[in-house]
């Protein structure tokens, strides 16, 4: 019958490891059950679910995946650790080439403010710092 669909078919998250595995990227298994992808300089941690989860995205600084900071002054990424490294274009620019083809490995959906351009994960500006953490000091306060 010309009615009938086909049925999709999801691949498991070892099918989805092997195709980024083919696409370039190095794949690492991690211990809390979920992959840390990389290529170049970027790296991203992905779990695994009905549709794999991208968790931190971000560039390598040592063994850590710093995230994309934005200080007000200059955009740096930031390790969980608390190192910094000044981010360059080229930084930004081999990101946002990694996030894009890893969600289009994965089969994702690439939503439109996302594929702008890159994205802070956090902003650390000195004129609200300690503005999440009830009243802030005044200047007249020391």
């Amino acid at each position: 019958m010309f009615f009938r669909r086909e049925k999709t078919r999801t691949p498991s998250f070892e099918e989805l490891l092997d195709h980024l595995r083919q696409q370039g990227f190095t794949v690492q298994n991690e211990s809390s059950g979920g992959s840390r992808i990389i290529r170049g300089v970027c790296a991203a941690s992905i779990q695994p679910g009905p549709p794999p989860h991208i968790g931190k995205s971000g560039v390598l600084l040592d063994d850590e995946i710093g995230q994309l900071c934005d200080g007000g002054y200059q955009k740096f990424w930031l390790a969980p650790s608390g190192r910094r490294a000044p981010s360059s274009a080229d930084h930004l620019r081999a990101q946002h080439n990694f996030d894009e083809d890893l969600r289009e490995a994965l089969g994702l959906i690439s939503m439109y403010n996302e594929s702008l351009g890159t994205r802070n994960e956090l902003h650390l500006y000195d004129r609200v710092k300690d503005r999440d953490h009830g009243v802030p000091k005044r200047s007249w306060e020391r």
